[in-house]
């Protein structure tokens, strides 16, 4: 009994814990905040600007015009209800300088990374679905620097040269031939990248590939790149080319 009485008292003399009460919370690692919306968009237009001085008068005079036209259809519709007007017209205007801007943005970032290494893997990064692309080089020339990418889509096999006409030849004629050895029957196309005679500006490649006749059904475009796959030679990414940072950030330049 004295056993009893003795620890009965000494938890007495503990503090009482209500049931309710909390455990003390453990210090959380802080999270990097990722920037706000707002100052996304802040940082999109200043960027654009550096690139593109009219932006900003070019966004005035679609923001204001929208509203213009707003204002003079509900006038035309209900004569003087020019208020209802400037409602409809200013969100109209807000998203037609926004969309604006966005198209500017693009333009302004594959103008900065056009003729830098890994341009020609950054303009493929943005390629729309359907489209099966290896951000690593098909083929490279580590002393020229110069490189094939590699797309598989419904037009069959695309590959995008990066370098001289003269100098990549060598590469591309190596890659169709290996390429012929496994899948003899698949259109290979070849885009050259860059602002000579023939070839392609890095910012239009997407836009290039999207105009191109659809041979292959999803199943044999799956199947296409599985036997690529098989190969089983990926190369590693040279010094210099890494299509990572010379990639332009389309999500940030439609304000996500």
């Amino acid at each position: 009994m004295a056993k009893t009485t003795d620890s009965a008292n000494s938890n007495a003399d503990e503090p009482k814990r209500s049931l309710f009460s909390r455990a003390p919370k453990a210090d959380k690692p802080k999270k990097d905040k990722k920037p706000g919306r707002m100052k996304q968009m802040v940082d999109i237009f200043k960027m654009t600007r550096r690139h593109d001085p009219m932006v900003t008068w070019i966004m005035l005079g679609a923001f204001l015009g929208l509203i213009l036209v707003s204002m003079l259809v509900v006038l035309l519709i209900s004569p003087g209800n020019w208020i209802t007007g400037l409602l409809v017209g200013i969100p109209l205007g807000l998203l037609g300088a926004l969309l604006l801007m966005s198209r500017r943005a693009e333009r302004a970032a594959y103008a900065q990374i056009e003729g830098k290494p890994g341009a020609a893997g950054a303009a493929l990064s943005s390629l729309k679905k359907g489209w099966i692309f290896d951000e690593q080089p098909a083929s490279v020339n580590p002393r020229t620097q110069d490189v094939v990418f590699r797309a598989i889509g419904r037009p069959g096999i695309v590959l995008v040269t990066e370098g001289p006409s003269t100098r990549v030849k060598g590469l591309v004629d190596a890659e169709r031939r290996r390429l012929n050895r496994i899948l003899p029957n698949v259109t290979i196309t070849v885009i050259e990248t860059g602002r000579g005679e023939g070839q392609v500006p890095v910012a239009k490649v997407t836009k290039a590939m999207g105009k191109l006749k659809n041979e292959l059904t999803k199943i044999e475009v799956s199947a296409v790149n599985k036997r690529i796959a098989s190969m089983g030679n990926k190369l590693p990414i040279p010094k210099g080319i890494d299509p990572y940072k010379a990639r332009p950030d389309r999500k940030a330049s439609r304000g996500r």
